[in-house]
Parts: C-alpha cells; sequence; structure tokens
C-alpha cells in the first residue's frame, strides 16, 4: 500500500497518506509566503479520505480568503509549522504543504506541477514553470 508520512518541525504532529495527489501546486501568494518564510509554497492536494493525523492534535487558524471562502490552516502550536490547509476552493481535499513531508526532497525534486497559481503575486526573479498552468487567481 502506498504510504507517505510526514509532520511538524519538532515531531509532535504526524500524518500519512495514503494517495497520489490529485494536484501539485506551487503557489505564490501572500498567505503562502508567510507561511513558508520564503517566495512561494509547494503544495500536494491528497484526497480527504486517504488523509489522516497519526500523532497530536493540530490547532487550526481561520482566515477569510480574497474569494470570500474560509481557509483553514492547521499548525502545530508548540513549533508553529503549517502541516496542512483547507477551503472550499479545494473541494475534498487537503492542501498539504510538502516541505513537511519527511522525504520532502524526493517528492519536491521529482514533482511535475499541475499549476501555479497566484502568479500575480510571484517575485519578479522567479520565472514560471515551462508547461504549467498559470493561474492569476487560485
Amino acid at each position: 500500500m502506498l504510504a507517505y508520512n510526514g509532520g511538524c518541525l519538532c515531531g509532535n504532529i504526524r500524518y500519512m497518506y495514503s494517495a497520489e495527489p490529485t494536484m501539485k501546486v506551487l503557489c505564490h501568494c501572500s498567505d503562502c509566503r508567510k507561511i513558508s518564510g520564503s517566495n512561494y509554497s509547494v503544495n500536494l492536494l491528497i484526497p480527504e479520505a486517504a488523509f489522516q493525523v497519526t500523532t497530536g492534535t493540530p490547532k487550526v487558524f481561520n482566515k477569510v480568503a480574497d474569494s470570500g471562502n474560509i481557509i483553514n490552516s492547521y499548525f502545530c502550536g508548540d513549533c508553529g509549522s503549517t502541516i496542512w490547509r483547507e477551503s472550499a476552493n479545494c473541494g475534498p481535499n487537503r492542501v498539504v504543504k510538502a516541505g513537511t513531508l519527511d522525504d520532502s526532497r524526493r517528492i519536491i525534486s521529482t514533482a511535475v506541477f499541475d499549476a501555479e497559481v497566484f502568479t500575480r503575486s510571484r517575485v519578479e526573479w522567479v520565472q514560471s514553470i515551462a508547461g504549467v498552468s498559470q493561474r492569476v487567481a487560485g
């Protein structure tokens, strides 16, 4: 059975999922910048039914997005790592932050992305990925 594991920086929150991502997305929005402390985030949309928290209880922060939808961010209350997000825009998927995977290097380095979103916010020196859908909004 396919199984990927991950967790927060301190290890108090652990998760696993058992399905291939429905999408692999680079996001350039201001939320992802703040969450990642970088210029964009690498996100894997994982079917809700295939995702489970195996250790700990994440905290949740709710925010109203520009679209008017609520975005729920799930994070570790001890180290602050955002692990996944949920919103109506993503359907029945968890938007897992790829950097929280135990083997994130393998996943990120071999990823074939489906889309880049919020490209209007992309920093000028980051180039678009050739052949990948470019969406101004999410």
